[in-house]
């Protein structure tokens, strides 16, 4: 009998996929600068964790218990298109003014800052190309598509990722309480992971109810997420991280830690994590037990 693959060899897997499709994902045979090219390969192909691709392919899979990957790979590559693009405007000196991400150069200290900020540009606006190529080649129903297109311009928009983003910067060093941070970490950072889960659940077919909880499972995991990475910011090891530890700390950032301590911070990710589990229970999927898994893995990691 063949033994299960671990959460880390199965997120491994979905990882390879996702790279694979990423590397051919913007056609070769388009006439785009090949400067312009270089700086969005650059990123795209400069690793991770590949979180959000991943639960974009667990959540199609886990409605039935099987998937198409001809209709999820678009969409979780369109996920990783959007995620990519916010780390490189995020590392730009008017932003966080950060020179690694993921152990390299960040994009603007390759390619400078205007090229950056195109580059970000046009892996934004290609998501949404990819997105229509699940309906197009990937057989889903072109209302499905719809749906899908509508919830990526609201969670990755002004309501949503760029909204918490806007907050996050206009309450540096002015925020005082754990409701307004919550706003903040919700948009920035839940709600790309809240697309991902939903945009799979809609690819596999889920019902009305199951879109609803599997969103509750993302904003439970995506808050615990960016809880963890502030913990790991102080406690974590640079060399796993890939980037300098205590930046929250240097740059006077209101994290959890800050306000409630990192004990406290720790018990908040576990009762997180443990909601977003009952929710992924309550919403009947035929397989929920990688998605189950996922959320004890962001739980226990490291990096």
């Amino acid at each position: 009998m063949n033994e299960r693959p671990s959460i880390k060899a199965y997120l491994t897997q979905c990882a390879e996929q996702i790279e694979a499709s990423l590397k051919q994902s913007v056609p070769s045979a388009w006439d785009v600068p090949e400067r312009l090219r270089e700086a969005m390969q650059y990123s795209l192909e400069a690793g991770g964790k590949r979180l959000r691709p991943a639960l974009v392919l667990t959540a199609a899979e886990a409605i039935r218990g099987q998937i198409s990957l001809d209709a999820a790979i678009p969409v979780a590559s369109a996920v990783e298109f959007i995620h990519t693009y916010s780390l490189i405007h995020d590392d730009l000196p008017a932003m966080d003014d950060d020179d690694f991400r993921r152990g390299k150069p960040t994009n603007h200290k390759v390619f400078g800052e205007a090229m950056a900020i195109l580059a970000g540009d046009a892996l934004l606006t290609h998501a949404f190309h990819l997105v229509s190529q699940a309906s197009r080649q990937g057989g889903i129903a072109a209302e499905v598509a719809l749906a899908i297109v509508e919830d990526l311009a609201k969670l990755a928009g002004a309501p949503g990722m760029v909204g918490g983003q806007v907050a996050d910067m206009l309450g540096e060093q002015g925020i005082t309480s754990i409701a307004e941070l919550e706003y903040i970490h919700l948009h920035k950072t839940s709600d790309l992971i809240v697309f991902s889960v939903t945009a799979g659940g809609r690819i596999g077919g889920a019902t009305a109810k199951q879109l609803e909880l599997l969103a509750r499972y993302g904003r439970n995991i995506g808050l615990a997420f960016q809880i963890q990475d502030d913990i790991l910011d102080l406690i974590g090891d640079e060399k796993k991280l890939g980037k300098k530890t205590n930046s929250d700390v240097e740059q006077n950032k209101v994290t959890y830690p800050f306000l409630i301590g990192i004990e406290e911070s720790k018990a908040q990710v576990e009762r997180l994590t443990q909601e977003a589990k009952s929710a992924v229970l309550e919403a009947e999927l035929a397989a929920p037990e990688r998605l189950l898994e996922i959320a004890d893995y962001l739980v226990q990691r490291d990096h």
